[in-house]
């Protein structure tokens, strides 16, 4: 076909396309041969013994993959933050194929605004302050929200990624952890137990008792008091 259209165009022209018509055939060859060497699919693939890539290791190329929620109950929003944005990409991609493989729902990354600060400082001194130099840093944020996530994972989600933290980026974490209402109320009698001990030499926090206990009590008072003024 492609010798066709070339002998077309060389009578309508009177031009010799030879070379194009050399350069098209060699190129269609390479094509073929190339295309004899690749297997159709897996099978093919193991049967000729060439050896393929890891799934985890062709993804790389790819979007991360994310999981769904089933309820969409927040549990961790991790706040990425770096000066430039190419070391900030590639640890949101990181974080996000961590969380896949990990099992948890992971949402984004969502554009924060950025924070821009600037600083004037002075060149010189004296008659020379007038010559000063204006500074700006911006830095770039990034949130990836965990929905759905069990306390543990999520803990061991973020270890994780301090273990492997790329130079340049920092982090933020907001963890949530949600338990039922017997678990906050031992909780805060523990918690009262532990107030009690501590404030058990205030003479406030002393019980008087019944009325009678307090009427015998205020009797005392007072002929302590008649017994310190007769002295």
């Amino acid at each position: 076909m492609q010798r066709q259209v070339c002998n077309a165009v060389a009578r309508s022209t009177g031009f010799s396309l030879a070379p194009c018509a050399r350069r098209l055939s060699t190129q269609a060859n390479l094509t073929d041969a190339i295309r004899q060497r690749q297997p159709e699919n897996q099978d093919n693939q193991l049967k000729t013994g060439e050896t393929r890539l890891p799934r985890a290791a062709q993804l790389i190329h790819l979007k991360p993959l994310k999981r769904t929620a089933e309820f969409g109950i927040p549990s961790c929003d991790l706040q990425l933050r770096s000066y430039s944005i190419q070391p900030l990409d590639i640890f949101c991609d990181f974080a996000l194929r961590a969380a896949y493989y990990l099992g948890l729902p992971a949402y984004g990354p969502v554009p924060l605004p950025r924070i821009t600060e600037r600083w004037t400082v002075p060149r010189s001194h004296f008659i020379f302050k007038k010559s000063q130099e204006n500074f700006e840093r911006k830095t770039l944020r990034r949130m990836i929200q965990i929905k759905d996530g069990n306390p543990e994972t999520v803990q061991l989600w973020l270890a994780y990624l301090r273990k492997y933290q790329y130079y340049g980026v920092g982090m933020k974490a907001n963890v949530w952890e949600f338990g039922g209402i017997s678990e906050s109320r031992k909780e805060t009698e523990l918690q009262d137990e532990q107030l009690k001990a501590i404030w058990a030499h205030v003479g406030q926090t002393k019980e008087l008792g019944t009325s009678e206990e307090v009427v015998n009590f205020v009797d005392e008072r007072k002929q302590e008091k008649l017994f310190d003024a007769r002295r």
